[in-house]
């Protein structure tokens, strides 16, 4: 999973969608779901990105997003917040309904 830094931001979520896992190494579960998120990243790097950005080392840009609380998820496409999931009632198996929830809502219109 690549880390994501105040610097390279906004070029990471440019273009396509991207999940950003915003963590900090004194939040218990962010480390706690870090391996779970890590495999979530491996098992869709087909349908999407997955960063993490740490947010003691990103603070003007945690402030920015308005990420008032860990952990917490984003989601972007092409530049821009489609939606977030974050606090501490948050685990794999919410995150996964989360995130497919979020993709379907993306899919074309047919008809």
């Amino acid at each position: 999973m690549q880390e994501v830094t105040s610097d390279d931001f906004d070029e990471t979520v440019a273009s396509g969608v991207t999940l950003i896992d915003v963590w900090g190494p004194s939040c218990a579960p962010c480390l706690a779901m870090m391996p779970d998120v890590e495999r979530f990243a491996d098992e869709r790097a087909a349908d999407f990105k997955v960063v993490k950005l740490e947010a003691p080392k990103a603070r003007r840009l945690c402030m920015r997003l308005k990420v008032m609380g860990l952990p917490a998820f984003l989601m972007y496409r092409d530049g821009e917040e489609i939606g977030r999931i974050g606090g501490n009632d948050v685990n794999m198996d919410v995150l996964r309904s989360w995130v497919d929830e979020t993709l379907a809502g993306l899919a074309p219109q047919r008809g």
